[in-house]
């Protein structure tokens, strides 16, 4: 069961201030529909946490907000969901502080707990083959949803890319030519991605074989497209990796997510810059990307203990 306050009732002008600043992080902040969603849910559970009190946004204290984030915790939230909502409310009070809609930021002195640092799930250099295989097999078939999900597995394999970014590419992103990519990104930056050739080969089958026999009007310009012509959703190519991935025997149950990590993993272990990786992952933070070297460390760390005699 929620903590009461995200079941309170806010106040009119607290829902105008939300929604003003949903507002602020679609059209200036370009954030993705999924962080504007999460953030405005956060903001809300907090306004309603207030609303239990007798308060509002524009009224709460320091005390507030580490009083909302200690019933979270009491409440079993685990501590990325507490830290997520944390940053949801500094970076709200950041914004209703510079629109003069609150007096000062209550949020400044807010300090969230650290996330556990947890190693991602990825494939074996094996695995990874072995999924690769399976999507070519799959894909004999004639069927062009197979054709597409093969494409689509050898792209987030071969880039690392997010599955967002990967439904958003449109034909003309891909230089076949020069073997890369120009995806757009997290707050609309673009980055340009190199793509191997079998990735390539897997794109120009279904841009030959398979697209053309679902494409209509409403299809535009994106590569990857659904059954029905329009451009694939991410739940769709999410679901091709987790059924795909089931006919690997032994291999992680893992998502278009687990793809981008083992990709990462795997140019780590195969001697890639750590820079280098980054730009082509996306990451603001070389910090972000360094736990791709912890994940690789692990991995050799577990080869040790299993085939070295006095390990």
């Amino acid at each position: 069961m929620p903590p009461r306050g995200d079941r309170g009732e806010m106040d009119t002008s607290d829902g105008e201030l939300i929604a003003a600043f949903a507002r602020h992080l679609r059209s200036e902040r370009a954030r993705s529909v999924h962080t504007v969603r999460a953030y405005v849910r956060d903001v809300r559970g907090f306004a309603g946490h207030l609303a239990d009190a007798g308060g509002s946004l524009s009224q709460a204290r320091l005390a507030d907000l580490r009083s909302w984030l200690g019933v979270l915790a009491g409440s079993g939230a685990a501590r990325a969901t507490v830290a997520r909502r944390s940053a949801a409310l500094r970076t709200f009070y950041a914004w209703a502080h510079r629109q003069g809609a609150v007096e000062s930021d209550p949020a400044l002195r807010l300090v969230a707990p650290k996330r556990a640092r947890t190693l991602p799930p990825v494939l074996a250099a094996g695995d990874a083959s072995a999924l690769m295989q399976v999507a070519e097999q799959a894909a004999d078939d004639e069927d062009p949803m197979h054709l597409r999900n093969r494409a689509a597995l050898e792209l987030l394999y071969a880039t690392g890319i997010r599955v967002g970014e990967l439904v958003g590419l449109d034909i003309d992103d891909l230089d076949r030519s020069a073997n890369v990519i120009r995806v757009i990104g997290k707050g609309n930056k673009e980055r340009v991605v190199p793509v191997g050739r079998p990735a390539v080969e897997a794109v120009e089958d279904w841009l030959g074989r398979g697209r053309p026999s679902v494409a209509t009007e409403q299809s535009g310009p994106a590569l990857l497209l659904g059954r029905r012509g329009r451009r694939a959703d991410a739940r769709q190519i999410r679901a091709a990796v987790h059924e795909l991935l089931s006919h690997v025997p032994d291999a992680p149950d893992l998502g278009p997510h687990g793809l981008r990590h083992s990709a990462a993993t795997h140019l780590v272990e195969g001697g890639a810059d750590l820079r280098m990786v980054q730009e082509l992952l996306g990451h603001a933070s070389l910090a972000t990307t360094q736990i791709y070297t912890h994940v690789s460390i692990d991995r050799l760390r577990r080869s040790y203990a299993q085939a070295h005699p006095r390990a």
